[in-house]
């Protein structure tokens, strides 16, 4: 890079040049909209009614801080984040990130392995466990076989684009949200009683520290340079991500708080899930509920399980390449043992996923530490002779004291009962 940048003299991208060079934040919304989003998206709504929306204020301003906040340090530095932190503070730092985001995909794993076998019992009414075995050998498949991936990508597309379609028509013919509910809500901040564990879960799905850590390395395979940190395309990256994952989430936590709150109905098991598409669907919906966590299931598991490895090969400094065989032969073990924890487990599939998605918010207290330390840094900051960016200073510190007091919070009360 220069000694010096003109930021002045950056042209702004147009809308067709934006949509060519963003892919990274849609990538992420994939892998966050899984069964775990789904599931604990739909608890929030049908436990706490309206009450909890206003969540999606502070994830909307986390998801884009923590994006925007790497995409910045990535771009500054030239490396990506974990690769950043090991230039910085050491090696025992960027294994300590790389450990932590690595373990919170871990966790996310789980919920997608156990989302796989939920879907399948809804549709074929199988155990869920060996439906979650017919899910993973596809995805096997699909990491050492040339071909199968894209092929089968383009039906999970479609699928999850009508999961989408089914969650806003149930909106629709349940008579809409609450409006004046939703506006009280969205002014009167409070967590409802027993709500921090979900309301974790909840807000670590939807805006982790991981994303942003991880779109850093995408962006590599993107090609992205220091003009489009600046000319509105990594801006616009992050800003679709948000959107796309809030759109998702939000409608099945209004379809939670419309179709099952107030019937007292919790969600404790797959058919459950299934209830929430029947003001739409009727006797239909179990099937579509199941085909759309089959879909979320797989996508995300496809997406996660290499994120998580491509987080641990940074840490440890060994390849981050996708085709690497570091990567492919770690993302089958990895699978192997989280389905052997998975199975393990006697209970609900369901409260198993929200105990997995609680667990993914290991990844902030460490990541966003050292992103938020580097962001402070004179030596990245202006080393192009740029103007410090107080504002994203800011709300980055607001974002990461907001994830940890939720993080500890809740740890608390979870060892405390």
């Amino acid at each position: 890079m220069q000694e010096m940048f003109e930021q002045s003299k950056v042209r702004k991208a147009s809308f067709l040049e934006i949509l060519k060079r963003i892919g990274p934040g849609i990538i992420l919304a994939g892998v966050v909209i899984g069964p775990g989003n789904i599931t604990t998206s739909a608890m929030m709504g049908a436990n706490y009614g309206y009450q909890m929306i206003w969540l999606v204020i502070p994830i909307a301003v986390m998801g884009t801080t923590f994006m925007l906040t790497c995409y910045r340090v990535s771009m500054l530095t030239g490396m990506p984040i974990i690769h950043a932190i090991r230039h910085y503070y050491g090696k025992p730092a960027a294994f300590i990130v790389g450990a932590a985001t690595f373990l919170s995909c871990f966790f996310f794993t789980m919920g997608n392995i156990t989302g796989a076998g939920a879907g399948m019992n809804l549709i074929t009414g199988i155990n869920w466990k060996i439906g979650s075995i017919v899910m993973i050998a596809i995805t096997l498949a699909c990491y050492f076989t040339r071909g199968v991936y894209t092929k089968v990508e383009k039906l999970i597309t479609i699928c999850i684009f009508g999961m989408i379609v089914c969650f806003y028509a149930t909106l629709v013919s349940a008579g809409g949200p609450d409006w004046g509910q939703i506006g009280h809500a969205m002014t009167h901040w409070s967590f409802a009683k027993g709500s921090l564990a979900t309301s974790l879960a909840y807000v670590s799905t939807n805006a982790a520290i991981t994303a942003g850590i991880y779109g850093t390395y995408l962006g590599l395979e993107k090609k992205w340079k220091l003009e489009d940190l600046f000319n509105g395309i990594m801006a616009a990256d992050s800003i679709a991500h948000v959107i796309a994952v809030i759109l998702i989430s939000g409608a099945i936590f209004l379809v939670g708080a419309i179709v099952l709150f107030p019937t007292g109905t919790g969600i404790q098991t797959p058919a459950q899930l299934g209830e929430l598409l029947v003001p739409f669907l009727g006797s239909a919906a179990p099937i579509v509920m199941g085909i759309a966590l089959l879909a979320a299931a797989f996508s995300s598991l496809l997406g996660n399980t290499q994120r998580g490895m491509v987080l641990l090969a940074a840490g440890i400094d060994k390849p981050t390449q996708l085709e690497s065989n570091f990567i492919k032969w770690g993302s089958l073990v990895c699978l192997a043992i989280t389905t052997v924890i998975c199975f393990a487990y006697n209970g609900s599939p369901t409260q198993l996923i929200l105990i997995a998605n609680i667990s993914t918010a290991i990844a902030t207290p460490f990541g966003g530490y050292y992103v938020t330390r580097m962001i402070f840094r004179e030596d990245i900051n202006q080393k192009l002779g740029l103007k410090t960016p107080r504002v994203m200073q800011v709300f980055m510190v607001v974002s990461y004291v907001f994830a940890l007091i939720m993080t500890v919070s809740s740890l608390v009360r979870i060892i405390g009962g």
